[in-house]
């Protein structure tokens, strides 16, 4: 691992665990989690899913469009590591989805669809208090390597305990709450999305990078902006042109 790597991993510990703000955006935050796994591990994608107030799971965060929606495709079927992840409180790993099938037959076939061939789960656990997982995506079949494994728990770990210490949680309640906000502000991000999508020919992935530009561009938090798009009361045009990330349309 050289300098500049190191370094790296350094300034995330500090970002992931500088969640002491007034304006503290859970969304937000784990979306820089899942982008940081991706820049700084040897893994293609990532996921987040979190527990809501009736213990299900829903999914959070991902780094990309084939992950969120195998993530979605995992909660939904009530199949995959990630599920068997929150419910032990241990890792789960697959280095080879294929031969994996059998274990989980729903989510192993629509992974691979996807594009990806391993995946390794860990906890977001603060003692045995779970409240959700960080899923890692490979593209080859050779599974997740013990370092940025390692690293992966690291990262869930202080993300974890960041969440939990920016609300000065006292008892859970609090923090079942919160959460179910968040997860209830994906959905409308998800609606966000989608008029975007329409409006502009934006294929997803190009949707959700426009929406956060923008929101990060004029301080805006990413769920109050969603929330405007799918309420029919902001700028669409803004949107698609304003943000700080490329656009991309689909074809007719």
């Amino acid at each position: 691992m050289n300098d500049h790597h190191e370094r790296r991993l350094a300034r995330v510990f500090v970002e992931l665990a500088d969640t002491l703000v007034d304006d503290f955006d859970v969304l937000e935050f784990l979306n820089m989690l899942v982008e940081r796994c991706v820049e700084l591990l040897d893994v293609a994608a990532a996921g987040v899913v979190l527990s809501d107030h009736t213990g299900a799971l829903r999914m959070a965060a991902a780094s990309s469009e084939q992950a969120r929606l195998v993530e979605l495709f995992a909660v939904q079927t009530d199949d995959g590591p990630c599920l068997d992840c929150v419910r032990t409180g241990l890792p789960v790993h697959s280095t080879d989805l294929v031969a994996d099938e059998s274990r989980w037959p729903r989510f192993a076939p629509a992974a691979r669809a996807a594009g990806f061939a391993a995946t390794h789960a860990v906890p977001m656990r603060l003692r045995r208090t779970v409240i959700g997982a960080l899923n890692l995506f490979k593209t080859e079949p050779n599974g997740v390597d013990t370092t940025s494994a390692q690293l992966g728990q690291a990262f869930a770990d202080v993300a974890t305990i960041g969440m939990l210490q920016q609300r000065a949680i006292d008892d859970n309640t609090v923090l079942v709450e919160q959460l179910q906000s968040a997860l209830n502000s994906r959905v409308v991000i998800e609606q966000a999305k989608g008029v975007l999508s329409a409006r502009g020919g934006l294929d997803m992935g190009s949707a959700f990078a426009a929406l956060r530009g923008y929101a990060r561009s004029h301080n805006l938090r990413l769920s109050e902006l969603a929330h405007a798009v799918a309420n029919g009361t902001a700028d669409l045009n803004a949107i698609m042109t304003g943000g700080n990330h490329p656009i991309r349309r689909t074809q007719p």
